[in-house]
């Protein structure tokens, strides 16, 4: 099962007139969490989604553009599988909650990420969810499942290579997973790890990074906002000097 709609590419231009971000989070420390209150690892996970539940609601909220998660890496599937399986049926239990409510405020979801090994019946979900919010404009939210930035690049390189295009930046920004949105602005690591773990490695090539101790269950809207501001703190230079800025704002 396939949508059929055009992806939207939001570019930087767009981005500086209109003064909105994209945030990319990585949701660590669920399993932590859990461990801590000497609960199973998927009662973390489960506290993991209501977080994302907030975190969407405060980014619409502050008019953030575009929130792209990292909900399930590549390398995850090297977890326990009664995790990993409970991790698949939480996703799909979520998309039948979560999409009426992503459609009444405005969202637009997407999913990024080698679909094949996924169960048939979680693609068309997959696909269902994306057809369903395909006419929102208020925020882009992107879920990375089953998402890796070696295979995101890899995966652009070969359809390029298929298409007998040549392999230029601009073609390869295009066949990315994330095409559809301009590069994060900001890329927010919860659970105190200081890595980004495969995560958006083309994309976040310019993106201002910020590690919270925080475990992802307990990321808030508090935390949230010492995020911005650590950001908004920041010079955004992208290899030009100080000077250069200054005359070009």
């Amino acid at each position: 099962m396939e949508c059929l709609f055009q992806r939207t590419r939001l570019t930087r231009s767009t981005q500086n007139a209109e003064r909105k971000m994209h945030i990319a989070i990585v949701m660590d420390g669920n399993g932590r969490w859990a461990k801590q209150r000497f609960m199973p690892r998927v009662a973390g996970h489960r506290q993991g989604v209501e977080a994302l539940r907030r975190c969407i609601r405060a980014c619409a909220r502050r008019d953030v553009q575009a929130l792209t998660v990292f909900a399930f890496s590549s390398e995850n599937w090297n977890r326990p599988l009664d995790e990993v399986s409970a991790l698949i049926r939480l996703l799909g239990k979520a998309l039948a909650r979560e999409v009426p409510e992503l459609n009444t405020n405005g969202v637009r979801l997407y999913f990024a990420g080698d679909r094949q090994p996924l169960p048939e019946h979680l693609r068309n979900e997959l696909a269902r969810a994306e057809c369903a919010t395909a006419a929102n404009r208020r925020m882009v939210l992107t879920v990375c499942f089953n998402y890796g930035g070696r295979w995101d690049i890899v995966q652009a390189a070969a359809r390029l290579a298929a298409q007998g295009q040549p392999i230029t930046e601009a073609a390869l920004s295009g066949a990315l997973a994330l095409a559809h949105v301009h590069d994060p602005d900001l890329l927010i690591r919860t659970g105190g790890e200081l890595r980004i773990s495969n995560f958006l490695l083309w994309q976040c090539a310019y993106s201002e990074l910020y590690f919270s101790d925080k475990l992802w269950p307990d990321f808030d809207e508090a935390a949230l906002d010492e995020a911005l501001a650590a950001y908004r703190a920041r010079e955004r230079r992208f290899g030009r000097t100080t000077e250069q800025m200054q005359r070009s704002a």
